[in-house]
């Protein structure tokens, strides 16, 4: 894990980092939680909501940076179901916020060729939210780039539950032998059940903990944590965690190729 503070960046260093990172091979998926908009507002002397709409120029930069190394796919944390325990107006202004995102950068998500969707519990959301949801959905189906998935309403023991749900449901219909219940049979009923597991978890803010996120899928990712508050986390950050990750060997409970 690793603690880094803001540096200036600069296109040189930008290219440097990218040309390192090209020697090696990329992380499939990376998974961010976005944390700490709070807190940067806080110590600014500003309301909360200002570091969530400071965010956003963040979820561009690393979106557009994903698509441009090559990323298969990039899964973001928004909004866990534990979140609703927040002020209604907070509440309000996020999702305000993720309706805004949709309608500017829909266009531009259709043209670098990124295809979007949702995972969590939809269902709870307003009527106007899983509206422009299924509708950026629809509009980037043909986009075979990068797989840019907003966890919305999302929780990993939620996502278990509902899995566990749709295995009941369907053995209504058609017995499951116990036999044929293995960690594969499992991952089909999952949310994320066409999407590999992530390679690479983030964490902005410095918190050591995976807040309730992706439980099953982050069994062997690697963890790189920054204590840079999410509205200032940029694409220099994103490549010097990929980088970071490069330098790990990933042994998937088994030995050393040095052993």
């Amino acid at each position: 894990m690793m603690k880094n503070t803001i540096k200036k960046v600069t296109e040189g260093h930008l290219q440097e980092l990218l040309d390192q990172i090209k020697q090696k091979p990329l992380p499939r998926h990376v998974a961010i939680i976005m944390d700490g908009n709070g807190r940067w507002a806080r110590s600014r002397n500003l309301p909360r909501v200002e570091g969530h709409r400071a965010g956003i120029t963040s979820v561009r930069e690393v979106v557009e940076g994903s698509a441009e190394l090559g990323i298969d796919y990039l899964t973001l944390f928004a909004f866990s179901t534990e979140n609703w325990k927040r002020p209604e107006s907070e509440i309000s202004v996020l999702m305000s916020l993720l309706k805004r995102y949709i309608d500017k950068e829909l266009p531009t998500l259709i043209e670098k060729n990124i295809n979007f969707s949702a995972i969590g519990r939809m269902e709870n959301l307003h009527e106007s939210v899983r509206k422009k949801l299924n509708q950026a959905k629809e509009k980037t189906a043909h986009c075979t780039g990068l797989h840019f998935i907003v966890a919305l309403n999302y929780s990993g023991r939620a996502e278990l539950v509902d899995a566990v749900k749709k295995i009941l449901l369907s053995a209504k219909q058609i017995p499951v032998d116990i036999d044929s219940v293995t960690e594969g049979f499992l991952q089909q009923h999952l949310y994320t059940s066409s999407i590999p597991d992530p390679d690479l978890l983030i964490r902005t803010s410095g918190e050591y903990r995976i807040s309730n996120f992706m439980l099953w899928q982050l069994a062997y990712s690697e963890i790189w944590i920054t204590e840079l508050f999410w509205p200032d986390f940029n694409k220099r950050c994103l490549y010097e965690a990929i980088l970071v990750y490069q330098k790990r060997e990933r042994r998937y409970g088994g030995l050393s190729e040095k052993i």
